[in-house]
Protein backbone atom coordinates (compact mmCIF):
# COMPACT_ATOMS: atom_id res chain seq x y z
CA UNK A 1 0.00 0.00 0.00
CA UNK A 2 1.16 3.33 -0.79
CA UNK A 3 0.89 5.89 2.24
CA UNK A 4 -1.54 8.77 2.63
CA UNK A 5 -1.59 11.03 0.37
CA UNK A 6 -2.14 14.69 2.10
CA UNK A 7 -3.76 13.41 5.15
CA UNK A 8 -6.91 11.60 2.90
CA UNK A 9 -8.36 8.75 3.15
CA UNK A 10 -7.30 5.90 0.93
CA UNK A 11 -9.36 3.46 -0.59
CA UNK A 12 -7.94 0.19 -0.47
CA UNK A 13 -8.67 -3.65 -1.20
CA UNK A 14 -8.15 -7.07 0.66
CA UNK A 15 -8.78 -10.52 -0.42
CA UNK A 16 -9.59 -13.72 2.04
CA UNK A 17 -8.74 -16.60 -0.68
CA UNK A 18 -9.68 -20.11 -0.09
CA UNK A 19 -8.40 -22.94 -1.11
CA UNK A 20 -10.43 -25.65 0.45
CA UNK A 21 -10.09 -24.62 4.10
CA UNK A 22 -6.83 -23.22 3.96
CA UNK A 23 -6.60 -18.96 3.33
CA UNK A 24 -3.96 -17.15 1.41
CA UNK A 25 -1.86 -14.46 3.51
CA UNK A 26 1.35 -12.67 2.74
CA UNK A 27 3.94 -11.60 4.98
CA UNK A 28 4.43 -7.68 4.17
CA UNK A 29 7.14 -5.89 2.83
CA UNK A 30 6.96 -2.81 3.28
CA UNK A 31 5.69 -0.45 5.93
CA UNK A 32 3.47 0.41 7.76
CA UNK A 33 3.15 -3.35 8.41
CA UNK A 34 6.07 -4.60 7.31
CA UNK A 35 7.16 -7.89 8.44
CA UNK A 36 3.53 -8.57 9.61
CA UNK A 37 1.08 -11.16 8.23
CA UNK A 38 -2.48 -10.00 6.00
CA UNK A 39 -4.36 -10.56 3.56
CA UNK A 40 -2.95 -9.57 0.04
CA UNK A 41 -4.37 -6.54 -0.98
CA UNK A 42 -3.63 -2.85 -1.51
CA UNK A 43 -4.12 0.83 -2.86
CA UNK A 44 -7.53 0.92 -5.49
CA UNK A 45 -6.04 2.81 -8.59
CA UNK A 46 -8.30 5.69 -9.84
CA UNK A 47 -10.62 4.83 -11.95
CA UNK A 48 -10.67 0.73 -11.04
CA UNK A 49 -13.42 -1.10 -9.55
CA UNK A 50 -12.96 -2.41 -6.40
CA UNK A 51 -13.63 -5.74 -7.44
CA UNK A 52 -11.11 -5.63 -10.14
CA UNK A 53 -8.62 -3.72 -7.76
CA UNK A 54 -9.16 -6.76 -5.25
CA UNK A 55 -8.14 -9.44 -7.78
CA UNK A 56 -5.39 -7.26 -9.27
CA UNK A 57 -3.55 -7.02 -5.91
CA UNK A 58 -3.83 -10.69 -5.09
CA UNK A 59 -2.38 -11.35 -8.85
CA UNK A 60 0.76 -8.72 -7.89
CA UNK A 61 1.20 -9.80 -4.41
CA UNK A 62 0.84 -13.89 -4.66
CA UNK A 63 0.79 -14.98 -7.89
CA UNK A 64 -2.62 -16.44 -7.70
CA UNK A 65 -6.03 -15.83 -9.99
CA UNK A 66 -9.25 -16.76 -7.74
CA UNK A 67 -13.10 -15.85 -8.25
CA UNK A 68 -14.60 -13.58 -5.91
CA UNK A 69 -17.89 -14.48 -4.16
CA UNK A 70 -18.35 -11.85 -2.23
CA UNK A 71 -18.02 -8.53 -0.41
CA UNK A 72 -17.53 -9.34 3.32
CA UNK A 73 -17.01 -5.62 4.85
CA UNK A 74 -15.83 -2.78 5.24
CA UNK A 75 -13.05 -1.87 7.86
CA UNK A 76 -11.29 1.18 8.89
CA UNK A 77 -7.12 0.89 9.25
CA UNK A 78 -6.27 3.95 11.42
CA UNK A 79 -2.64 3.95 11.73
CA UNK A 80 -1.38 6.54 14.40
CA UNK A 81 2.12 8.26 15.12
CA UNK A 82 3.64 6.66 18.16
CA UNK A 83 5.08 9.88 18.61
CA UNK A 84 2.16 12.15 18.29
CA UNK A 85 -0.28 9.90 18.57
CA UNK A 86 -1.95 11.68 15.59
CA UNK A 87 -3.59 10.20 12.37
CA UNK A 88 -0.73 9.40 10.04
CA UNK A 89 -2.78 7.32 7.88
CA UNK A 90 -6.31 6.09 7.01
CA UNK A 91 -7.07 3.52 4.85
CA UNK A 92 -10.55 2.66 3.89
CA UNK A 93 -11.08 -1.45 3.27
CA UNK A 94 -12.85 -3.09 0.77
CA UNK A 95 -12.58 -6.92 2.04
CA UNK A 96 -13.53 -9.47 -0.12
CA UNK A 97 -13.51 -13.18 -0.15
CA UNK A 98 -12.83 -15.22 -3.44
CA UNK A 99 -11.85 -19.05 -4.23
CA UNK A 100 -8.84 -19.86 -5.77
CA UNK A 101 -8.68 -20.82 -9.20
CA UNK A 102 -4.92 -21.00 -10.22
CA UNK A 103 -0.91 -20.31 -9.17
CA UNK A 104 1.02 -21.13 -6.70
CA UNK A 105 1.40 -18.34 -4.10
CA UNK A 106 4.60 -16.71 -5.00
CA UNK A 107 5.66 -13.04 -3.55
CA UNK A 108 5.46 -10.64 -5.48
CA UNK A 109 4.78 -6.46 -5.47
CA UNK A 110 5.56 -5.29 -2.01
CA UNK A 111 4.95 -8.87 -0.32
CA UNK A 112 7.74 -10.76 1.05
CA UNK A 113 6.21 -13.81 1.30
CA UNK A 114 2.81 -15.69 0.08
CA UNK A 115 1.98 -18.99 1.60
CA UNK A 116 -1.53 -20.78 2.07
CA UNK A 117 -2.41 -21.08 6.56
CA UNK A 118 -3.98 -24.33 7.42
CA UNK A 119 -6.97 -22.96 9.92
CA UNK A 120 -4.83 -24.84 12.70
CA UNK A 121 -1.69 -22.30 11.58
CA UNK A 122 -3.76 -19.29 11.26
CA UNK A 123 -4.86 -20.03 15.02
CA UNK A 124 -1.18 -19.53 16.36
CA UNK A 125 -0.43 -16.97 13.48
CA UNK A 126 -0.29 -13.16 15.28
CA UNK A 127 -3.07 -10.99 13.17
CA UNK A 128 -4.10 -7.93 13.41
CA UNK A 129 -8.21 -8.64 15.19
CA UNK A 130 -9.82 -7.00 12.33
CA UNK A 131 -7.64 -9.37 9.58
CA UNK A 132 -8.95 -12.66 11.73
CA UNK A 133 -12.55 -11.35 11.92
CA UNK A 134 -12.85 -10.88 8.11
CA UNK A 135 -11.24 -13.95 7.53
CA UNK A 136 -13.64 -15.85 9.89
CA UNK A 137 -17.03 -13.99 8.19
CA UNK A 138 -15.21 -14.71 4.77
CA UNK A 139 -15.15 -18.48 5.96
CA UNK A 140 -18.71 -18.26 7.19
CA UNK A 141 -19.73 -17.18 3.46
CA UNK A 142 -17.72 -19.88 1.63
CA UNK A 143 -19.08 -22.88 3.63
CA UNK A 144 -22.88 -21.08 2.53
CA UNK A 145 -21.87 -21.16 -0.91
CA UNK A 146 -20.17 -24.77 -0.89
CA UNK A 147 -23.68 -26.19 0.86
CA UNK A 148 -25.98 -23.99 -1.39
Amino acid sequence: MTPTVAGRVVPAVGTVCFKGKDVLLIRRGTPPLAGDWSLPGGRIERGERAEAAALRELAEETGVTARLIGLVDVVDAIFTSRRTGAVARHYLLFDYAAVWEAGEPMAGDDAAHAEWISPDRLAQLPLWDETRRIIAAAHMRHMDRNEA
